[in-house]
């Protein structure tokens, strides 16, 4: 596993000045949570640990009010935290000037919000390259980058009309071009697509999928819908009252939620497309069974496979064929059935 992009460790916030005061004072971890318990209404964040690593979709998901916004904010430093460390590439962010840290914003990480942010009285082409405009890209160069991506988002043919004159989709489309013209590697998504119809977002994370298997960009992903953090992460931060409850692949979250605030989120999952017949997969301790399934088939396909085979097990295999290991079918049926933890 290669090391992470970013690293944040402890990261707590407390809007509230005079207590943020106090809490950077206090060194005593009594003292400190003693504090944090005292302010509990302005807090934000709390000791927050979480490692992004590189070319993933690291997808931090809570419901309203848990800091999942707060917490991105903090990466390119839009929020100071009252306590704790952000790093990107082992750079103290923290550490950085005005200078430096107006740099690392025009080179390193760019950003979508969930409104849209486009400048209105600019047309699409000119809201594509503001990004490279700020970033001292000459006008030839930027213009034609910013052709390129419109026509990957597919917006070819709408350069030269305002964001009035787009639907909300349309609109999301040229965020994500502008933030993906900057040619920044990595790139901080806020809610991006909550303010979309559901068929036009699942559109925009169609769009986001395939761009992503191309570019390997490093994404941070905020939402509040289990099925969107579900498809597109690589790894999902399940946020409390701003406290990290749960992080992992979205396969661990689905079959082992830690607490019952996660079992919640994932009560009314459909575990037969969400899972893989990979997942349940054990250590094979008997012989090959006859019947093989490859570790990508979701369990309600290798459901079906196992009872129109009559087999009560399967080797599965990998996408090259070797063996993995066996999986049961009472075991399928029960990851497809029981609600809650397992």
């Amino acid at each position: 596993m290669t090391d992470p992009v970013i690293r944040l460790r402890a990261l707590t916030k407390l809007f509230d000045r005079k207590a943020e005061a106090e809490l950077r004072r206090t060194a005593d971890r009594h003292a400190r949570a003693a504090l944090l318990e005292a302010h509990r209404a302005d807090l934000a964040l709390r000791d927050v640990d979480l490692d992004v690593r590189r070319g993933q979709i690291q997808v931090v998901m809570g419901l309203s009010g848990s800091g999942k916004s707060t917490l991105v904010r903090h990466i390119n430093r839009l929020i100071e935290p009252s306590s704790g460390t952000v790093e990107v590439d082992g750079q103290d962010m923290l550490a950085l000037s005005p200078g430096a840290l107006l740099e690392f914003r025009r080179k390193r990480i760019s950003m979508v919000f969930q409104r849209f942010s486009l400048l209105p009285h600019r047309t699409v082409l000119d809201n594509v390259a503001y990004g490279l405009k700020a970033a001292g890209v000459a006008r030839r160069e930027r213009l034609d980058k910013a052709h390129v991506w419109i026509e990957r988002v597919g917006l070819r043919g709408e350069e030269r009309r305002f964001p009035a004159q787009l639907s909300g989709g349309m609109q999301q489309r040229v965020g994500l071009a502008r933030a993906l013209a900057t040619d920044t590697d990595i790139l901080l998504m806020d809610e991006a697509f909550s303010a979309l119809d559901p068929l036009i977002r699942r559109d925009m994370q169609t769009l986001l999928m395939g761009l992503q298997s191309e570019l390997g960009r490093t994404i941070v992903f905020i939402t509040h819908d289990l099925d969107e953090a579900l498809r597109l992460g690589s790894r999902i931060a399940i946020l409390k009252d701003g406290q990290l409850v749960q992080e992992g692949a979205g396969q661990e979250i689905v079959l082992s939620p830690a607490d019952d605030y996660v079992a919640a989120f994932v009560a009314d999952v459909d575990r037969g497309r969400v899972l893989t017949v990979g997942d349940l997969a054990v250590p094979a301790r008997e012989e090959p069974a006859q019947l093989r399934i490859e570790s990508r088939v979701s369990l309600r396909d290798a459901a079906r496979m196992m009872v129109e085979n009559e087999a009560s097990r399967a080797d599965i295999v990998s996408p090259e064929g070797n063996r993995m290991g066996q999986a049961e079918l009472r075991g399928i049926v029960a990851a497809l059935t029981l609600p809650g933890r397992m």
